[in-house]
């Protein structure tokens, strides 16, 4: 068994939850912190689309807002961040500075992928904290999810 099937069930969750958002017209993704004794803490997906008009919405931010409130501190030293997506810049740049241990994501994101795609921000960071990144677990089933609901959001 290799190191990555461990973040399976959480992957799967992931996708779980960007269904969840794609029934309600999101884009599919999903996003988990989970403690580093493998306790999901924050569970969100995608919330940016009508009503709420929040280009912000991103699933990731809003599970590390719900992971920082939900553990009363404002890093997340030793969590991990799981998401059916590639984070984008600004949702990598967060988890840097929410000092996430890593990130652990499904599909690669060659459009605005910034952990490893079109730019690497963990790797990047100036900072003395750079996340562990793990991509491209699951990312057949992320892929079909997202490609199915932009094929249906053309129709």
């Amino acid at each position: 068994m290799n190191r990555h099937t461990h973040w399976l069930p959480y992957l799967r969750r992931c996708l779980d939850l960007a269904q969840q958002g794609a029934a309600q017209g999101e884009i599919p993704v999903g996003a988990l912190v989970v403690s580093a004794r493998g306790q999901v803490v924050a569970a969100e997906h995608n919330l940016q689309r009508k009503p709420h008009f929040d280009p912000t919405g991103h699933a990731e931010i809003r599970a590390l807002r719900a992971g920082a409130e939900a553990l009363q501190h404002p890093t997340l030293e030793g969590c991990t961040l799981v998401v059916s997506l590639e984070p984008c810049t600004m949702c990598a740049g967060a988890a840097v500075l929410a000092r996430v241990k890593r990130i652990v994501f499904a599909a690669w994101d060659p459009k605005a992928g910034a952990c490893g795609s079109i730019r690497d921000v963990a790797r990047d960071s100036r900072l003395n904290h750079r996340p562990e990144v793990i991509g491209g677990i699951c990312e057949a089933d992320a892929r079909l999810q997202l490609q199915t609901f932009f094929s249906d959001l053309r129709r």
